[in-house]
């Protein structure tokens, strides 16, 4: 049996499927109690009933994303582990991310179903596990001191974006600049030392994807369209898979 039909077993389905269900059963007793105190606070029913229905509504084209997400995972990893990890607590761009950079590190040229082996896989959801469970660790000592913060209206002395948003964003740009570098470089040395004559075909979907997400911003913010920013990232997604397709067939 091959490693990818043993990471799509029934075994590893009935383990992820259980914590999955389990998950999504919290999410609706959490949600029915909610409902509930709302209307034990005087809540308009309507308004309520009106705040769900657009949620759902604006969710589904946002979970497009999450759904190519497994796809592309599901390749190299099988479907139950990726579905567990984008379903529960992972995210879109981090598991990527992250599964990319340990398959390289245990010697895999990338995440390639023929090069995987079990201590590979292994290490793979290891690091995917470890490195994000953080977050949960940190609200667990840290999130009521950081609450009573919010409350107390302690953003920034100015005012402004507080100094958890600046992180996150300089993180964020940090991380695009490591693999748009990459990109870069392997184009440039691709056949030799600047012979650029390497891969160019990440550079088209990194400029179709930018390209994207700049008019979605655009529209959000200048056309005070607020409600396609809930779209920008699986639309970004989708118009940059699709010129990797039409470029593809076209060379």
């Amino acid at each position: 049996m091959s490693i990818l039909s043993k990471l799509n077993s029934l075994p590893m389905y009935a383990i992820c499927g259980a914590i999955i269900t389990f998950v999504a059963a919290a999410c609706v007793v959490f949600m029915v109690r909610a409902y509930r105190a709302g209307l034990a606070i005087g809540m308009d029913r309507t308004r309520m009933n009106r705040a769900i229905t657009s949620s759902a509504t604006f969710s589904l084209l946002p979970s497009v994303g999450i759904l190519l997400g497994v796809i592309a995972l599901s390749g190299s990893l099988g479907t139950p582990w990726p579905w567990l990890r984008l379903s529960v607590i992972g995210a879109l761009h981090y598991e990527t991310q992250v599964a990319q950079a340990a398959a390289e590190q245990v010697g895999m040229s990338g995440l390639s179903a023929a090069e995987m082996t079990p201590s590979g896989f292994t290490t793979i959801a290891l690091l995917m596990s470890v490195c994000i469970i953080w977050g949960i660790v940190f609200s667990v000592f840290f999130n009521k001191r950081y609450l009573n913060k919010l409350g107390s209206g302690g953003e920034s002395a100015s005012g402004g974006a507080g100094f958890g948003d600046t992180a996150m964003s300089a993180m964020f740009i940090g991380l695009v600049s490591a693999y748009i570098g990459s990109y870069i470089g392997g184009f440039v040395s691709g056949n030799g030392v600047f012979s650029f004559g390497g891969d160019w075909m990440p550079l088209v979907v990194v400029a179709v994807s930018g390209a994207a997400m700049a008019g979605f911003v655009w529209l959000a913010e200048k056309k005070q369209l607020a409600w396609v920013d809930s779209f920008s990232v699986a639309g970004s997604m989708l118009l940059g898979m699709a010129a990797a397709v039409l470029v593809k067939l076209w060379i």
